[in-house]
């Protein structure tokens, strides 16, 4: 099948591998332009260009798809399908109207819960019990598309936003090799109910509030591991927690419990969270033991959150 593909990060660098595996023709590549990134803030390529690259896939880096020759460039491809992952801008209606297919979206969630930017941390936030990927016919709205595919899987106890998204991306792969492979699929219309949008992460939500169930902020750990991570207060310096589990235990919130080698035990709101992997502000990840060595903690000392 002749198709454009467009996307940006690594979660759709992995489809884009998948469906040139799969021999189907890539016709064009878009993805978004270049950015500064690394200590240099020189000018990096995004993991989809990159697979294009090694492939010898012409890319396409438009600041927007709402200009004539952007879409004049799309047109001459005369693609059956364009496959959308994490590409980033918005799709015009005429350039959905392009391939004869239409344009298919790898989303990850299972629509119609998560619509929008952050569907994995969101996920992770509200404790749902599993997740998945939609193969989505696209249309103007939000993510509001009839699905063709979806697979869902039970989210585990330890899962991070970091390790969700690597069995997503693996999946979302998957999934849309056997729908191009079954094109034209029958379209499941999605229903007004159960719809909730998974607004974009703000770095001022990693902010960590010990009134909290240690539960719910167990879940804030593991969905703001990798990015930004979770933070709190200490000594007025910001520390990040990268590991913790829900254990019993009470007292002032944020308070010191217990320290030995492995855990740091803190009071919540409800119950206390022992906490297994800091960082301080310029440091490295650390796990307890060596974090104490530099930063000796002790029982009744505490924890803030941010002002």
């Amino acid at each position: 099948m002749k198709l454009i593909f467009a996307g940006t990060p690594e979660f759709a660098a992995q489809a884009l591998s998948a469906i040139i595996a799969a021999g189907h023709e890539v016709a064009l590549v878009l993805t978004q332009p270049d950015r500064p990134a690394g200590r240099g803030m020189t000018l990096q390529p995004s993991a989809v260009k990159k697979i294009a690259q090694e492939h010898g896939i012409e890319v396409f880096q438009p600041l927007t798809l709402k200009d004539a020759e952007a879409q004049a460039k799309i047109a001459a491809v005369g693609a059956e399908v364009m496959v959308v992952a994490a590409y980033g801008l918005i799709l015009p209606q005429v350039v959905l109207d392009l391939p004869r297919l239409g344009c298919l979206n790898i989303h990850a969630s299972l629509l119609p819960r998560w619509r929008g930017a952050a569907p994995i941390q969101r996920v992770l936030l509200a404790g749902d019990k599993e997740t998945g990927v939609c193969i989505m016919q696209m249309e103007a709205g939000l993510d509001t598309g009839p699905v063709l595919l979806r697979a869902a899987f039970d989210i585990a106890a330890d899962d991070t936003t970091a390790s969700l998204h690597d069995k997503l991306a693996a999946l979302g792969a998957r999934l849309i090799v056997d729908a191009l492979a079954r094109l034209p699929l029958p379209a499941e219309v999605q229903t007004s109910e159960g719809v909730t949008y998974a607004h974009k992460i703000e770095k001022l939500e990693a902010a960590i509030d010990w009134s909290k169930t240690a539960a719910e902020l167990d879940r804030h750990i593991r969905a703001f591991n990798p990015f930004p991570g979770a933070q709190a207060v200490f000594a007025g310096q910001t520390v990040k927690l990268w590991a913790a589990r829900p254990v019993d235990g009470g007292g002032e919130k944020g308070s010191i419990l217990a320290v030995d080698r492995k855990n740091i035990v803190i009071a919540c709101g409800q119950g206390a969270l022992a906490v297994s992997e800091l960082q301080k502000a310029g440091g490295k990840r650390l796990p307890v033991q060596q974090f104490l060595a530099g930063h000796p903690l002790k029982v009744g000392d505490r924890f803030t959150g941010l002002d």
